[in-house]
């Protein structure tokens, strides 16, 4: 029997159309636009000025505190301008526009395809090399790398999870960087064990991917200590929580991180990109991008420069379709809707999803049936219907008590919602004030 988590998640449509499209690279854009914010915690601060030279990998934002991470120019050429431009969420964020020209790197990085098995480095010297590259969480949540592999004094890290789920449907870039990339990830997963300082690591994969856990699996049986483990497709299972719980049956509890079971868990896309700063001293400055919809001509992966356009992704799949409604940044379950095309892509840029007017438009909401739909399908174990009550009444203080924060934002209650109640809208909007509350609570 395949293992899963067991409170909550429900089973929306797939829809992986570019399941098995290679990854494709795409052209090098004209101008690229490099947000100094692509992560959690506090923006990075600008090292460069209009009209400077940069090269590709350069740093041309520090890390701005510990939670925090570097950013690099993705192409060589001439900063045309350093000022806020909209971003994926629409609002403006200070950011480096750069005007590409030629294709000079910086020194130091091993640009060959060769794979490089082999290492000698400390943990603390692994750790430094992800500092350097800028690496983020790049299943979306954006959260520095190396914060994660600081393991808090107290604390012990017992397994290393590799979250290869990809649970969101239409999404794909990580299945793609699976069957491409295989080696290369089973070395970066040696080389976080041995930043970790652990002896055992766990792939999981959803049972939708068989010919990556059977790529992966055969990999794996070369190695000491990582297991890759079949999942049964249930989303959210892509969520730390839950992913901990489905693999080595340990709950993480409410307000807590998995380390504090002795979990850390890191995106296999991270993992990739931890061998490439570790092996070829080479920073974050691409990732994979899935470009999809039901209407698009062409679904397809590319392996995407940071600071690309989203039009210049579009153009690549063969342009807009006409009956377009809504194009997201990410998945359809947690991913958000762009006002422009004109928005860049960055380090958390999982997917670029067009969805057909049919789709796009919401129904018109009804009053709750009290069905608990919602609450069967919440996997925090939250009443979201409850929780959605409280925010049309400001009820903030009350919505903390309810463990608003646990909530991660899955969508699974207002997918399954019969009445079409916009139950995540209300509950980011509480969970946005109760973070205002508990921040003014410590200062």
């Amino acid at each position: 029997m395949l293992k899963t988590f067991t409170l909550g998640g429900v089973h929306p449509e797939e829809n992986k159309f570019s399941s098995h499209k290679k990854i494709e690279v795409l052209p090098v854009p004209p101008v690229v636009t490099i947000p100094l914010s692509q992560h959690i915690g506090a923006p990075a601060k600008v090292l460069v000025n209009k009209g400077d030279r940069v090269k590709i990998g350069q740093v041309i934002a520090e890390s701005g505190g510990f939670v925090s991470a570097n950013i690099h120019s993705s192409v060589s050429g001439t900063v045309l301008k350093v000022e806020a431009f909209p971003d994926s969420t629409g609002y403006r964020r200070m950011s480096v526009q750069i005007q590409s020209e030629g294709d000079e790197w910086v020194d130091g990085v091993d640009l060959s395809t060769d794979l490089k098995k082999d290492f000698d480095f400390s943990s603390e010297e692994i750790i430094q090399k992800i500092i350097a590259s800028g690496l983020v969480g790049l299943g979306g949540a954006t959260f520095p790398s190396h914060v994660k592999l600081s393991i808090p004094q107290g604390k012990k890290a017992e397994y290393l999870i590799v979250n290869a789920v990809e649970c969101e449907p239409y999404l794909t870039a990580d299945h793609s960087l699976m069957l491409e990339k295989g080696e290369e990830i089973m070395v970066g997963t040696r080389i976080m064990m041995k930043a970790l300082k652990v002896e055992k690591a766990i792939f999981g994969i959803e049972n939708n991917k068989p010919d990556a856990i059977e790529l992966m699996s055969r990999l794996a049986e070369r190695e000491k200590g990582i297991t890759v483990v079949a999942l049964k497709v249930k989303y959210p299972q892509g969520g730390e929580k839950q992913l901990v719980q489905a693999l080595i049956n340990r709950e993480v509890p409410s307000g807590a991180l998995p380390i504090d079971v002795g979990v850390v868990a890191f995106n296999v896309g991270s993992i990739y990109a931890a061998y490439q700063a570790v092996q070829k001293n080479k920073p974050l400055i691409e990732r994979v991008v899935t470009v999809t919809g039901k209407s698009v001509k062409n679904p397809s992966n590319f392996l995407t420069r940071i600071g690309t356009p989203v039009q210049a992704l579009i153009d690549a799949v063969g342009g807009l379709p006409e009956d377009t409604g809504k194009v997201v940044n990410g998945g359809p379950m947690m991913g958000k809707a762009i006002s422009s095309l004109d928005v860049p892509v960055v380090k958390g840029s999982s997917g670029i999803l067009v969805i057909p007017d049919t789709e796009a438009n919401r129904h018109e909401t009804e009053n709750c049936i009290r069905c608990s739909k919602c609450v069967s399908a919440c996997p925090m174990g939250l009443e979201p219907y409850l929780l959605m009550s409280l925010a049309e009444r400001e009820y903030f203080g009350r919505m903390e008590t309810e463990k608003v924060m646990d909530c991660m934002e899955c969508g699974s209650c207002s997918y399954t919602c019969p009445s079409s109640r916009p139950l995540l809208d209300y509950i980011r909007l509480g969970k946005g004030n109760v973070t205002q509350i508990i921040r003014a609570r410590k200062n």
